[in-house]
């Protein structure tokens, strides 16, 4: 609210790194007026470090826990540090564009997008892997949203498309 720095430092690859100095030296960047909270939504708020960091700003009074449990299961640190699976061969070659196209839907979502979506669709490109996504309120869209993407598709690359396969 006053605009005034809080904590200045050196970025690593785009993100400002908490270290172990960080969490010792004399800045308070980490005070907060309102009251003590747990340790998990500290690690929340703090872009998700890890349990010792967190014990280490806690220890030396950088910021105000209610609890000193630093094992709890946080479900979104897995998935950040996740990296994407290769495709695997399908056994299928294409020898033209469009030869072959993949398809799947997902849905319902347990939770619903902002757009208010619960279902998704995408189509993928055999041959080079480019994916096409699209959003759908209802599972019973696909067939009018198919219809788009292939006239989409077949407008670009101006020829038809030969085979679709479906999950």
């Amino acid at each position: 609210m006053t605009k005034e720095v809080l904590l200045s430092g050196q970025s690593r690859d785009g993100l400002y790194v908490l270290s172990e100095s960080s969490a010792t030296s004399l800045p308070q960047a980490f005070s907060s007026t309102c009251l003590s909270t747990s340790a998990d939504v500290w690690h929340r708020r703090l872009g998700h470090p890890s349990p010792h960091i967190l014990h280490l700003l806690v220890k030396n009074k950088k910021v105000s826990c209610t609890s000193t449990q630093f094992n709890f299961h946080c479900p979104a640190c897995p998935l950040g540090k996740s990296s994407r699976l290769t495709l695997k061969t399908t056994g299928h070659q294409t020898r033209a564009p469009l030869d072959l196209i993949f398809s799947d839907v997902w849905g319902p979502s347990p939770m619903l997008s902002s757009d208010g979506f619960h279902y998704f669709v995408i189509f993928v490109y055999a041959h080079t892997k480019f994916i096409w996504f699209y959003p759908l309120v209802a599972r019973s869209d696909v067939f009018a949203i198919f219809h788009q993407f292939q006239a989409l598709v077949e407008l670009q690359f101006s020829l038809k498309i030969k085979s679709v396969q479906i999950d």
